[in-house]
């Protein structure tokens, strides 16, 4: 007797086969090779940064030794051991070489200005841009998913006019400017408004501990990640809006509604897990941001993150540190491509075959 197969019998040998009806080999090989491919492109990109992080900023006009000994009294003697002493009497092609030596071996080398291991004052400065950009992009992710899904389902109404022309506005809105306008409106006061927030700084430096000292933190936190989150979650938004519309006219979501699925299931079981792919990147761009924090923001707020040590470094110009710096911000956006693109075949198995 035969026995009748059902749908999901025929997908099954479906999936089973290659489009020429010969078995398809393992799905596992093919992510191997997908993962393979995306691990070479990142290594790629390291060696990249690696050579721009070298020869970019050696062309910043003014000369360190000179810079670090400004206003002292420095003969010419001086000035040769000190360049000698940092390496900068080499020929180009070997402080190249021993540049990129020491970075694969994880030594960034030594600060031109404040004569400690670069590695050791990104150690002391990271917490700092962690907290600040970390609570930033969460938030900021999470608003703009929210409102990127609720304009796109709700798109031509009011509501979806009044989010895209919001965060088209202060999308465009310089993040130095906006953190400038809300120290002088929250911190120093303007008319009826009080300053209730400090103008800068991470502290208040008057020795509260526990409980009192997390409330200090978050008091001067309040101002720099509004600036941030302002100016960031436009990005998120949009991106997922756009997603989704395209998405919204695909027969599978009149096949759920036709199953008598409310609109809310149809949109949160359905449409928005396949509008995620393209604001999956972005999320992982923006947690590739959080290294990098924000130079314009931490220096407005004078926050001792990255962003400030970066503006401290290029003024100089500390070359350790900056290149030190440049190669941290772009790992790091280049490690959350990378897993991004790892998990791109996990969320839709087309990525990669």
């Amino acid at each position: 007797m035969t026995t009748a197969s059902t749908p999901a019998d025929v997908v099954r040998a479906d999936e089973a086969r290659t489009t020429d009806g010969a078995p398809r080999t393992g799905s596992s090989l093919g992510y191997l090779r997908h993962a393979a491919g995306k691990l070479g492109g990142a290594l790629v990109s390291l060696f990249a940064v690696l050579v721009t992080s070298f020869f970019l900023f050696r062309i910043i006009p003014g000369d360190p030794v000179k810079a670090m000994t400004h206003g002292v009294p420095t003969s010419a003697e001086q000035l040769a051991t000190l360049r000698r002493q940092f390496g900068l009497d080499l020929p180009l092609w070997q402080q190249f070489t021993d540049y990129c030596a020491k970075a694969l071996s994880g030594d960034l080398g030594t600060s031109f200005q404040f004569r400690a291991p670069v590695g050791d004052l990104i150690a002391e400065k990271l917490p700092a841009t962690l907290l600040l950009t970390g609570v930033a992009v969460v938030i900021y992710s999470a608003l703009g998913l929210w409102l990127g899904t609720r304009s796109a389902w709700r798109h031509g109404g009011l509501g979806d006019k009044l989010n895209t022309g919001i965060a088209l506005t202060l999308w465009s809105v310089p993040s130095f400017w906006l953190g400038l306008l809300l120290i002088i409106v929250f911190s120093v006061g303007i008319g009826p408004v009080p300053g209730l927030f400090p103008t800068g700084g991470m502290e208040s430096g008057t020795g509260e501990t526990g409980f009192a000292y997390v409330l200090d933190v978050a008091h001067h936190l309040v101002l720099p990640v509004v600036t941030l989150v302002a100016v960031g979650y436009a990005q998120t938004l949009l991106v997922m809006r756009s997603s989704l519309l395209d998405e919204m006219g695909g027969d599978y979501l009149t096949t759920a509604r036709a199953k008598g699925l409310r609109d809310d299931d149809v949109r949160r079981r359905h449409a928005v897990p396949n509008a995620l792919l393209p604001t999956v990147t972005m999320i992982f761009i923006n947690l590739g941001h959080v290294a990098a924090g924000s130079i314009l923001v931490e220096t407005v707020f004078s926050w001792p993150g990255l962003g400030g040590l970066f503006y401290q470094a290029l003024s100089v110009p500390d070359l350790p540190l900056v290149q030190g710096l440049f190669v941290v911000f772009a790992g790091a956006m280049i490690l959350m491509n990378l897993i991004a693109d790892l998990l791109y075949p996990l969320l839709d198995p087309r990525v990669g075959r």
